[in-house]
């Protein structure tokens, strides 16, 4: 199976290696990933002004790439994953919007929202299923407790994003359980890390980090996973001391393909 394939700014410059483990990944379970020619950065975030739509253009190109190959577009960056997410709902569902961003790009063909898209995750769950993922596991991480950390992109806004149950998700415990580890259920995974704030308030953002760690330990967990490269990084940079591990590298270790040879 061939998918489109978005990997965002962060995974080709200071986390080159959570690329490389995604491609390795799911090149083991069957899947192609195709890099989108001539990407740009989605955004960063998704504003929320009508008459603003600049910003929003590369993920109209993106999803008219993928479009255009009648193949679904995975983001792997949650951030990148919102943000595109987000401007295809606009695209579908206000006609305002979409015809402004059309008659800027100016091409024959308008853009509505065709495009199907996936978080990496979802392709996991959805496309290649977790059960399928049980059976290509050859070094599962057994008694290993992990605890999944969602942060705020990943599923909010709840009724556009459609990925999981924005209160209680259970997307990262059931990838988690495939790979055969133990997850770990604490009431801070889905809230904010203060990524967002760390330039502004350094100081709240540490404090915000250290309590979703701190709470993720209280109920035993050894390592942390995420699928936000900035949430791994605040994690990290405000003195997380347990592993925390982005989850296309635990999954590259449960196929064993980690430390293949290639890029």
């Amino acid at each position: 199976m061939k998918v489109s394939y978005f990997p965002g700014c962060t995974l080709k410059n200071k986390a080159k290696d959570l690329d490389a483990y995604a491609y390795r990944s799911a090149e083991a379970l069957g899947i192609t990933l195709e890099e989108i020619e001539n990407w740009q950065c989605c955004g960063g975030v998704f504003t929320m002004a009508k008459d603003e739509v600049a910003t929003k253009l590369s993920s109209v190109r993106a999803l008219k790439e993928a479009g255009a190959k009648e193949q679904p577009l995975v983001t792997v960056c949650s951030a990148c994953h919102n943000v595109i997410k987000q401007t295809n709902h606009a695209m579908q569902n206000d006609k305002e919007f979409a015809d402004k961003v059309n008659r800027y790009m100016a091409e024959d063909t308008p853009y509505a929202g065709e495009t199907q898209v996936y978080h990496y995750l979802e392709m996991l769950r959805d496309l290649v299923g977790f059960d399928a993922i049980k059976e290509k596991v050859v070094n599962p991480l057994k008694g290993k407790k992990v605890a999944a950390y969602y942060g705020c992109l990943l599923l909010r806004p709840g009724k556009v994003m459609k990925m999981d149950d924005p209160e209680n998700p259970s997307i990262m415990e059931d990838f988690i359980r495939a790979i055969g580890a133990t997850p770990v259920i604490y009431a801070k995974r889905n809230e904010c890390c203060g990524g967002y704030i760390a330039m502004e308030s350094p100081d709240l953002a540490k404090k915000n980090s250290n309590a979703v760690v701190d709470n993720a330990k209280a109920a035993g967990a050894e390592v942390m996973v995420t699928a936000c490269p900035l949430c791994r990084y605040n994690l990290v940079k405000n003195g997380a001391d347990i592993p925390v591990i982005y989850f296309t590298e635990l999954l590259a270790e449960a196929l064993g393909v980690k430390e293949a040879d290639h890029e």
